[in-house]
């Protein structure tokens, strides 16, 4: 294993600039992937990195040690503890990071059973959240806007907790022609609405669009859905946090499904 201790290195330097660059993550077409759990759920759903670096600390760190045997042949570049701190986005970092190519989705299918809109998140904690939700409720595909925070970002990746791997993601995406071409019901959510999402069917294809933490969706995604609805509040709250209403509506969804299925 290839020990680096100076930051002048070429391979450190171009490693802290993919940490600290969106725009370089971009251009290389690559994500970085911090901390054991979000490396393991890589192999276990997409394969091997294109790279793995370890802290001095976490080649003697057993969860790190079985992982990093476990991604043989992908030899690991180990750093001193300083160095490995510049490109861990956490504060106490486990000890591996894994740089991979970032997964481009497959085309649009024709039809899909169901999926996720979401439009201009701003928060990387509300993104990643709403990714996780949308994963452990089976949904497997998400459209975000070209004005929501980059899915890939390692914050977002950090609070998905590995649900990238599991979803197709499409970003940058206008979401006011996507509509049109979906073969789903499309129901909006926004707290005016009359209507509940408790009365409201969401088995089948179904089409679930959640909008920015303070505007909620556009007029123009609003006047496209088919039904508009709500979380009832029986309490004094105005609103709910997004990731936390998405996961509502989301797992309402897996309520009903279950239902559905018990009466056939």
């Amino acid at each position: 294993m290839k020990r680096i201790v100076s930051a002048d290195n070429t391979r450190f330097r171009a490693l802290l600039k993919l940490a600290e660059s969106s725009r370089e993550r971009k251009t290389l077409g690559l994500s970085l992937l911090d901390g054991t759990h979000l490396v393991a759920a890589y192999r276990e759903h997409v394969g091997l990195p294109d790279e793995l670096v370890i802290s001095d600390s976490g080649a003697t760190n057993p969860e790190v040690k079985a992982l990093v045997e476990a991604l043989a042949p992908v030899a690991p570049l180990v750093l001193s503890a300083q160095l490995f701190h510049q490109l861990s986005t956490v504060a106490t970092p486990t000890g591996i990071l894994a740089v991979v190519k970032t997964p481009r989705p497959p085309a649009v299918p024709a039809q899909l059973a169901a999926c996720v809109l979401l439009e201009d998140i701003q928060d990387p904690g509300n993104l990643g959240s709403l990714l996780r939700s949308a994963a452990a409720a089976g949904m497997a595909h998400v459209f975000i806007s070209k004005s929501s925070v980059q899915a890939w970002s390692p914050r977002v990746l950090r609070a998905g907790m590995g649900a990238h791997f599991m979803l197709k993601i499409y970003e940058q995406c206008d979401l006011i022609e996507l509509v049109p071409t979906l073969q789903a019901r499309v129901i909006a959510t926004s707290h005016r609405a009359q209507k509940s999402v408790f009365d409201t069917n969401l088995t089948g294809q179904v089409a679930l669009m959640f909008g920015n933490e303070g505007t909620g969706l556009s007029t123009e995604l609003m006047a496209a859905a088919q039904e508009v609805v709500s979380i009832p509040m029986p309490g004094n709250a105005e609103s709910l946090n997004i990731a936390a209403a998405a996961a509502v509506c989301l797992f309402e969804r897996v309520r009903q499904q279950h239902a559905a299925s018990r009466r056939q």
